[in-house]
C-alpha cells in the first residue's frame, strides 16, 4: 500500500475508521448486556435460590420455607452451591455475550473472558 496515492490513502483511511468505529460499537453492546446480565440458580434441593450479577455479585436470596426444618449447616451448604451454580451459569452466558458481540477470535476478547471467568470461578476454564 502506497499513500502516494491519495485516493487509496483516503480508502484505506476509510476502512481503518470504518473498523474502529465496528469495534466500539461492539464494545459498548457487550458492556450493556453484560450490566444487564442477572443470573438465578438453585442448589439441588431448591432450598436456596440466588440471583447474581456479571461480575459475581448477590442481589437477591430467597429461602424455601423447607430451611425452617433443615439444620443450619445444611442451608448454609445450599446456599454456596446456589451461589457456585449460579457463577458457572454466569461464566457461560458472559463467554456467549463476548462471542456475540466481539467475538471470540480477539485477543482482546479473549482476555476478557477470562478475566470474568477468574472473577466469578477464581481460575480460567477452557473455552467452549
Amino acid at each position: 500500500m502506497t499513500f502516494l496515492d491519495p485516493d487509496a490513502a483516503d480508502t484505506y483511511l476509510r476502512g481503518w475508521k470504518a473498523r474502529i468505529d465496528r469495534m466500539a460499537a461492539d464494545t459498548k453492546a457487550m458492556s450493556d448486556r453484560l450490566a444487564d446480565l442477572r443470573v438465578t440458580a438453585s442448589d439441588d434441593d431448591d432450598l436456596v435460590e440466588v440471583t447474581i450479577d456479571s461480575t459475581g455479585v448477590l442481589l437477591d436470596v430467597r429461602f424455601d420455607q423447607r430451611i425452617q426444618r433443615a439444620a443450619p449447616e445444611v442451608v448454609s451448604r445450599a446456599l454456596m452451591s446456589a451461589v457456585r451454580a449460579a457463577r458457572v451459569r454466569a461464566a457461560d452466558q458472559t463467554r456467549q455475550i463476548i462471542t456475540e458481540t466481539v467475538g471470540s477470535e480477539s485477543a482482546a476478547a479473549r482476555t476478557i473472558a477470562e478475566r470474568v471467568e477468574r472473577q466469578l470461578l477464581g481460575t480460567t476454564l477452557p473455552a467452549g
